[in-house]
């Protein structure tokens, strides 16, 4: 295998949250396709740095603050890439293409509209994640599933992800149809952890996709992908089950626990340390979970993940 290319991207937002992409000439390798600016490390160079400089030679824009978002290996069959991407969220100038390429702001939603090299398939996931996602507390009440859903949009969480093991099939219908008015009065998105399939069956409109535990990381002889076409998620706790949602397509996960958690004292903690290096060989988005505080995010991005998720965190 030939040496790994280190390649600086940036997803750059406007105000407005539009992603801005360019077009890649049709000369060049992966030609024709859009792609998320930025270019190869120099010698010496970090990957802010190289951004910074690419930035500016490509559109014309100062970086004033960017953070990492994700890291990508990707193999082609000429040349294997790391992609080392950034989220850019303050910049000074108007991006244009400098050496003649087609740019364009697109809102993330968009994203999936536009065909990109294999490679950026799991930035485009990640460009249109939100940092932080909530899993809703069980409880019976249906008052307080809702009370606890305004509280997660409340403090910042834009994926709301439905857990409660506990419902029958009616209280779920109940639960789904007040939780889907609430994410489309404030702009959140909903998954569903494990719903019954008739639940599934009448909701799929309303999702955004469904998440499973690692026990569905086996075979289970469905097609989860054809159920529901939306984002496939699962629970993850090593490196094997990581490795198994991504050969069975998942767009995220999720990797715990992390820290000591009260839900789950029997299970032995990552650390932030394990963790990174487990995130490091990913090749999808993922989420930290497990005895997260509201401090623990800043923790989660520096170690490479694309947030954290919660219960207690986000609950009422």
């Amino acid at each position: 295998m030939s040496k790994v290319i280190h390649v600086a991207a940036g997803v750059i937002k406007d105000a407005a949250g539009q992603i801005l992409i360019a077009r890649r000439p049709d000369t060049a390798h992966q030609g024709g396709l859009w792609e998320f600016p930025g270019g190869k490390l120099e010698a010496g160079e970090s990957a802010p740095q190289a951004l910074a400089r690419e930035l500016h030679e490509e559109l014309g824009i100062h970086v004033e603050h960017c953070e990492p978002l994700i890291q990508i290996r990707h193999d082609y069959p000429d040349k294997s890439v790391l992609l080392d991407v950034w989220t850019v969220d303050a910049f000074a100038g108007e991006p244009h293409g400098r050496e003649g390429q087609p740019v364009r702001w697109v809102a993330a939603s968009d994203l999936g509209n536009y065909d990109f090299p294999a490679a950026n398939v799991p930035i485009v996931t990640a460009a249109r994640l939100p940092k932080l996602l909530a899993i809703s507390a069980p409880t019976e009440d249906q008052t307080s599933f809702c009370r606890n859903i305004h509280s997660a949009i409340d403090k910042g969480a834009a994926l709301i992800q439905v857990r409660q093991p506990g419902w029958g099939v009616e209280q779920w219908l109940e639960g789904l149809e007040a939780a889907a008015n609430i994410c489309r009065q404030r702009q959140a998105r909903l998954v569903l952890n494990s719903p019954p399939s008739v639940v599934l069956e009448r909701c799929a409109d309303v999702i955004a996709g469904i998440h499973l535990s690692a026990v569905h990381l086996q075979n289970d002889g469905k097609d989860w992908r054809k159920i529901q076409p939306g984002w496939l998620s699962y629970s993850c706790h090593n490196p094997e089950e990581i490795r198994q949602a991504e050969q069975l397509g998942a767009d995220f996960i999720t990797l715990s626990p992390v820290m000591p958690t009260s839900t789950h004292p029997q299970a032995e903690a990552l650390g932030w340390d394990v963790f990174a290096q487990w995130v490091g060989s990913a090749k999808i988005p993922v989420y930290a979970l497990g005895g997260m505080d509201p401090g623990a995010l800043l923790s989660a991005i520096n170690s490479g993940a694309q947030g954290v998720a919660g219960i207690s965190l986000f609950a009422d």
